[in-house]
This record gives C-alpha cells, sequence and structure tokens, in this order.
C-alpha cells in the first residue's frame, strides 16, 4: 500500500529574489500565487538570471516532504505522484528530480508545455508567484490510475485542482473511488483565490468526503461565511468549519496550527525562526502533518511536526528539504 497518493498540477519552479519594484511591475497583490500566460514567467526569468530551479506544485511540494521525512522508515511506502506534463524537457526534468526526491511519478504527457511558475522573493521573505499551468491543466479522468489511487493509505490534493472541469472531474472521480475503497482523503484549500473562485462549490461538495482539512485562517473565514478579514477568534472559525471534514486544520502562520477533531480543539504552538523565503511552507506543513499521520502520532504531535517542518522549510532558499539538516530529519520522529 501506498503511504500518499497526490494528485497536482506539476510545475518546474523558479525561484528568484527579487526588490519590491519588480514585484510591482507585474502585480500589486503581492504574496499571492497569479495565473498567467507562459510569456510573463518567460519574461520574468529573463529579467531575473540564475534562478533555482526544482520540481514544484503544490502537490509535488508535500509529497517531497513524506518522502523526505519517510526516507528512513521501512514500515511505509513512498508517495506516487499523479499529473500531467508536456513532451518536453521540462516534463523529463520534472519526472527525474520527483524520482530522485523519493517520489513516483505517474505522468500523462501532453503536447501543450510543461507547466512553470515564477516565484520571486522579497526582502520581506515573501513569496509572489506567477504561473503558466501549461499541460497541468489537461489531466482528466482518462489519465487516473484507479489502482494507485485506491490503493493507498491517503489520497492528496489541493484546491488548484478546481481550476479547470476536467481536472474538477478528476479529482472527484477519484476522491469518490478513493473513498471507497477505504483511502482516506486528504485536501488542501490551497489559496484564498481558490477559495474565492470556488467557494460555493467547494461548499457544496467538500463535506462528506474529506478525512482531513488543511486551510489557513482565511481561506476558512470565507468558507465559513466570516469573510476574509474577519476578527472573529480562531476557535469560532475553526469549529464553524466542523461540516467540512472529519479533522480540519487551521493554519495561524507563526502562532502555529489549531486543529479540531470530534468538538475538541487541540492548539499547537508555532516555532520562531529567521525566514529566508516562505516558498512552500503551507505544503511543507501538510507533508509534516500527513508523516505524522502515517506513523500513528496523535494529533497534537502531527501538528508540532507539521509546525517544525514548515518553520525550517522558510530558512532555506525555496521548498528545498535536501537544504536541511539530516540531524533535523531525525529530531521529527523524538
Amino acid at each position: 500500500m501506498r503511504s500518499v497518493v497526490g494528485i497536482g498540477n506539476p510545475l518546474m519552479d523558479f525561484i528568484m529574489h527579487s526588490d519590491f519594484s519588480m514585484v510591482e511591475r507585474f502585480t500589486q497583490n503581492r504574496g499571492t500565487m497569479h495565473l498567467v500566460e507562459r510569456e510573463l514567467v518567460d519574461s520574468i526569468l529573463e529579467k531575473n538570471p540564475g534562478a533555482l530551479e526544482i520540481p514544484g506544485g503544490s502537490c509535488a511540494n508535500t509529497l517531497r516532504g513524506v518522502a523526505w521525512c519517510l526516507e528512513n522508515d521501512t514500515g511505509n511506502e513512498l508517495p506516487a505522484y499523479i499529473g500531467a506534463v508536456g513532451r518536453d524537457a521540462k516534463g523529463d526534468s520534472f519526472h527525474e528530480m520527483l524520482l530522485a526526491n523519493g517520489v513516483e511519478p505517474f505522468l500523462a504527457r501532453k503536447e501543450t508545455p510543461t507547466g512553470v511558475s515564477g516565484i520571486l522573493v522579497t526582502p520581506d521573505h515573501e513569496r509572489t508567484m506567477f504561473t503558466y499551468l501549461g499541460a497541468c491543466r489537461e489531466l482528466n479522468i482518462t489519465d487516473l490510475e484507479s489502482s494507485l489511487v485506491c490503493g493507498a493509505e491517503y489520497l492528496y490534493m489541493a484546491g488548484f485542482m478546481w481550476d479547470t472541469e476536467n481536472q474538477k472531474q478528476a479529482a472527484m472521480k477519484s476522491i469518490v473511488e478513493a473513498g471507497n475503497a477505504g483511502v482516506k482523503i486528504a485536501f488542501d484549500l490551497a489559496d484564498p483565490f481558490v477559495v474565492c473562485r470556488y467557494e460555493d462549490d467547494l461548499k457544496e461538495w467538500l463535506p462528506g468526503h474529506l478525512d482531513v482539512l488543511f486551510a489557513n485562517r482565511e481561506e476558512l473565514a470565507m468558507m465559513t461565511g466570516f469573510g476574509f478579514e474577519s476578527p472573529a477568534k480562531h476557535e469560532v472559525i475553526l469549529e464553524a468549519a466542523a461540516y467540512l471534514a472529519d479533522i480540519v486544520v487551521m493554519k495561524i502562520g507563526a502562532e502555529g496550527c489549531m486543529i479540531l477533531h470530534q468538538g475538541d480543539v487541540i492548539a499547537v504552538p508555532g516555532e520562531k525562526v529567521d525566514p529566508l523565503d516562505t516558498t512552500g511552507a503551507g505544503d511543507s506543513f501538510a507533508g509534516g502533518f500527513l508523516y505524522g499521520l502515517l506513523t500513528e502520532e496523535s494529533l497534537y504531535r502531527c501538528g508540532a511536526i507539521a509546525n517544525k517542518l514548515a518553520s525550517r522549510i522558510v530558512t532555506v532558499e525555496g521548498c528545498n528539504y535536501n537544504a536541511l539538516d539530516a540531524s533535523f530529519r531525525k529530531s521529527l520522529s523524538d
């Protein structure tokens, strides 16, 4: 049985340090993800040579985190990843780099180029993403490996799968099939703009299908009708989200996270670090939490591991687990 099977948007991430004026040339909304055409990403890359290249996309970042945590664990199979890439060099690189990071890829090849994301990291350590989805958007039901999806302990995906109708249909089919096979379903709302775009659809469809939901405070506030900048207390927002999943995990930045399960609220404090780059913080959080679940830790410990991994990933450039100290990995199971 696979530990986790993920379905996501394969993207080659190009991470660049930038000043505020560079970001403001392309957007006024720093710290968020923007869907753009390939030409804009190419323009950003031309103006910022020497970018760090890492296989990315939210789901791939999470699965790489799970694989990194499980490296010395013989009791769990490494993760597998389903997505769509182009018949190009970037698609080949994505495949090889996932393998090198302990994740087995099951990639459908499309004629459209592989998706790329230009990530600008400003002096405040915030990341702003300019993403061309490319071949990602062409994943469809026929690309699914049903035996793979139904043979996992967890199926994981993020709300970005709702961005095209064919991806959404593939996601929904896999969730239903996996759930019927007894696979646990973990889902990340992923981004406030995902909730803005698909709030009604997500509210209608997700309840009853999820075992674990990951979201930050802003995303949950929107999903529960409080609004993006609601002054409501964390606990009030979290408890209003109980209908969405058996376990609801709310990330609250440097404060850590809060977990709701069977009416109980578990607060897990965060860890203070000096951040360098916030790319992949939420993705690594989900990876750490899933690792805790796979190794049968308490929910408090799952939250503590997730906080710890997320806090460390922001101290290195990009969502690059291999840049973390090997001794830190051992500390996750202590």
